[in-house]
Formats: C-alpha cells, structure tokens, sequence
C-alpha cells in the first residue's frame, strides 16, 4: 500500500492548497495552453512515484519510471519492463490504471478544451460530426465529461464481460478476471500495456478476435458514439472520416495479410494470417499498440507497411493518437482539389468534408500540423542514431525512425530492439529522456507545447 499511499496523500494536500488559491475566473486561452502541457507532465511525475518505491525491476530507475509513467498516462504503451515476473499484480495494474485514465482525460481534454483552441482537429470535428460546439454535447462542460465518463466506462466494462465470459465458457483459459479488467482498460484507451510479457500472444484466438473491435470502437470519434447509442446512426454513416477510417483499417489489412499469404511465412493456415494481419493492422492505426505474435520476425515487406500504419492515427475525438484520419482525409480531398485547379486555373473547387466546405485557413492549418509532426519525427530520428552511436549502441536507421515514430506518435512497440515483445530498457537515459519528451508533446499534439516555446506568450 505505501507505494501508492504516499502519493495519494501528496497529491490531495496538493491539490486542496492549489484549490485555495483559484479565484474561479473563467480559464482564459493563455492559461489553457499552459494547463494543458502542464497537467499531463505532472501526471507523468506523480505516476512514476508508485513505481520508484516499490523499487522493482528497471521501473526502481528514476529515468525508466517516468518514462514508464510518461507512456502510460499519453497511452503510449512503450516500456522499459524486462522481466515482467519482477513486478508484483498491482505494480503491472498500476499501468494499466495509468493509460485508462489517460484515454478518459484526453476525450474530456479535447472536447471541453482544446475545441476551445483549435486544438485536436476540433474546428474539423464540429464539420464532420454535424454538431455545433463539440464541447457542448450538453449544456455544461461538467455534464459533457459525466456523459463521457459513462459511455466511456460503459465500454470498458462491456469488454471485462466479454473477455471473462471466454474464460467462464472455456475459450480463454489463461485470461483470468485480473487479465480481463487490466486489458480491457488498456484497450479502449488504445494503449497497449499488457501484464503479460508476450501481450495478446498470451492469448487464445478467441481473445485476441475478441479485442479487434475494442480497438476500432476506441479509436472511433466518441462524438459519433454518442449519437450511435443514443440511436441516430445516420451521422456514423454521413461520415467522411468513418468511411475513411474503415477503409483503412481494410487496405492495410489486406496488404499485410497478401503479403504474409505470399511469403509463406510461420502461418499454417488462412485463419492465422487474416487474424494476425488485421490483428496488427487495427493495432497499429489505433495506436494501441497490442501484439498478437511477434512481428519482428515478419519479412521486409509487411513490416514497413506496418511502420506506414504509425502515422495515421484514428479518428479526431477518439482516445487515439498521431496525426488522425481526419486530417489525412483532408490532405487527399486538398490535393485532389490542387491537382484539379492546376489543370483549370478558373474553376472554383472547396474541399468538402461530409458535404460541408472547409474554409481554407483550416485547410493550411493541416497542412502546416502535418508538416510539423513529420519535422519532428526526423528530428528525432537523428537524434536516437546519434545518441545510439555515442554509447555505441547498434542501431539500425529503420531500427531508428521506427522507435521515435512509436514514441512521438504514442504507438508503442516499435522494430527490432524496441519490438513488441521486447523493451526500451536497452537505450542510453538521454535517449529515454529525449522519447519521454515526445510522447508528451505527441499526445496533446505539439501546439500547446510550442506556444509555451514562444517569448510573444510570456510578455505581458
């Protein structure tokens, strides 16, 4: 108990002293930007204190706890954990609290504040779900987050059912109760820590069938569920970006298991294939991050589209990360749009998003958050060969671009040393240091980080 009651009791203290000191004024954008960067950091630092003083295993390391702490609560699910034997039941739980948590904060982060910032695609998400102010589904922003809140744990708590009734029924022997709530909290988060060393490889076919839809579901527009289940399907099927997501998830998919099918890999059988194809496909997009087997040991050819899978992302308004379909989609319909207008000069062509136009700011603003995720993830790139080669650590160049894209893109397990059924633990500190930063500024999405950069923020 004493690893979690210290920080318990520190940060209640903490947090009646700070209540103290509001003035309850209206949080103004200034302040949002820095309430936002800041909050997640701080989260980070108190998750990894659980973590130091049970002092077990790598997560007893200052650097591999926050940076454990750190993938958990941006839903990351890259760890330093090496023998997961180490680490006791509520320690490996603890993980799992951390990303459920972090997928609830972001759905509430992104629709009651950063839709006031134009943060998140939220000045999309209004277009593309039909609804005015995605930050008043209702009235109050609190009855906003207790609505999330429901459907939120509503899902997680369908999926605990379903991953224990396997057990009950003799389908999945090895997925206890403590693996089906752990699991089902990591998965419509779309984050991907796992108690289990081997992750879903743990497990049955049945499970892991199992948990392909609770990571689309969780990589879906909660917007867009909220109509679902409150019985208005039209939107969910007038949408642009669901059709573009689930086209997706079926083109990579279809890829990767051709490719398997075609290179006759360790699979005996269609089932096999088709299952750890969309298995890893569904993995991947979503940011979750699972392994159904160890694609490390895949050929060159469905690797790298699997690599091509990081930097899509889910839906805007989802627990998922990257760059999101939604912004993908607009960068197609643009270029479309360009290419056509360069052939006739004098035709006037917007760029639609379920029949709605885009106004063109929003267009550049795409464009430009594009290009600034691509900037960074070659940045960081450099930055993990260099510091590999400076502790002569060997590192290959895809070996490379795939853990700083994993990490600044809040996937997960990357290729080679940092594969799926391996660690993080082998990096030099710095390195940690460094991917610790990028899976903080990737999850709330670069911009409130780089305000926080500019000298025009802090003058008076």
């Amino acid at each position: 108990m004493l690893p979690f009651a210290l920080p318990i009791l520190g940060t209640a203290l903490l947090g009646l002293g700070l209540e103290q000191l509001t003035d309850e004024q209206d949080l103004r954008a200034r302040e949002a930007f820095l309430m936002v960067s800041l909050t997640w950091l701080s989260i980070a630092l108190v998750g990894s204190v659980p973590f130091l003083l049970a002092g077990e295993g790598a997560l007893a390391e200052p650097v591999n706890a926050l940076f454990e702490s750190m993938s958990g609560i941006t839903t990351t699910g890259a760890t330093v954990i090496v023998n997961f034997d180490r680490h006791s039941r509520a320690i490996l739980m603890w993980r799992a609290v951390l990303q459920w948590l972090g997928g609830l904060g972001i759905l509430v982060l992104a629709t009651a504040v950063l839709s006031q910032l134009s943060v998140g695609g939220a000045q999309l998400m209004e277009t593309e779900t039909q609804t005015q102010d995605v930050d008043k589904l209702t009235p109050k922003i609190s009855e906003t987050a207790a609505l999330l809140w429901k459907l939120y744990i509503g899902l997680t708590g369908l999926q605990v059912a379903v991953l224990y009734g396997f057990h009950l029924l003799g389908y999945a022997p090895e997925m206890t109760l403590y693996d089906a709530i752990a699991h089902a909290f990591t998965t419509i988060a779309t984050s991907g820590f796992s108690p289990r060393g081997d992750s879903i490889a743990a497990f049955s076919p049945a499970v892991q069938w199992a948990i392909i839809p609770f990571m689309a579901i969780g990589a879906t527009s909660f917007v867009l569920l909220y109509f679902v289940f409150q019985g208005n399907f039209d939107r969910l099927r007038n949408s642009d970006e669901f059709r573009f997501y689930v086209a997706i998830l079926g083109f990579f998919s279809l890829g990767v298991g051709g490719m398997l099918f075609a290179n006759g890999g360790p699979y005996t059988n269609l089932e096999e294939i088709a299952r750890h194809a969309i298995f890893q496909v569904v993995s991947i997009v979503t940011t979750t991050g699972y392994a159904s087997t160890d694609f490390n040991l895949w050929s060159a050819g469905p690797k790298h589209l699997l690599f091509v899978c990081m930097f899509i992302g889910g839906m805007a308004g989802s627990t998922t990360c990257s760059i999101k379909t939604l912004r993908w989609l607009v960068v197609v319909k643009a270029f479309r749009r360009d290419l056509f207008t360069a052939a006739s000069p004098s035709a006037i062509r917007p760029v639609r998003l379920s029949g709605s136009v885009i106004d063109e700011e929003t267009v550049r603003d795409i464009y430009a958050y594009t290009l600034v995720s691509l900037v960074f993830f070659i940045l960081a790139t450099i930055i993990v060969v260099l510091d590999a080669s400076r502790v002569q650590l060997t590192v290959s160049e895809f070996e490379a671009m795939s853990a700083a894209a994993a990490t600044f893109f809040n996937i997960g397990p990357a290729f080679g040393i940092a594969g799926p059924l391996e660690s993080y633990e082998t990096f030099p500190e710095s390195t940690k240091l460094v991917m610790t930063f990028l899976m903080w500024v990737g999850r709330i999405e670069i911009i409130p980080v780089l305000v926080l950069l500019t000298p025009s923020y802090w003058r008076s």
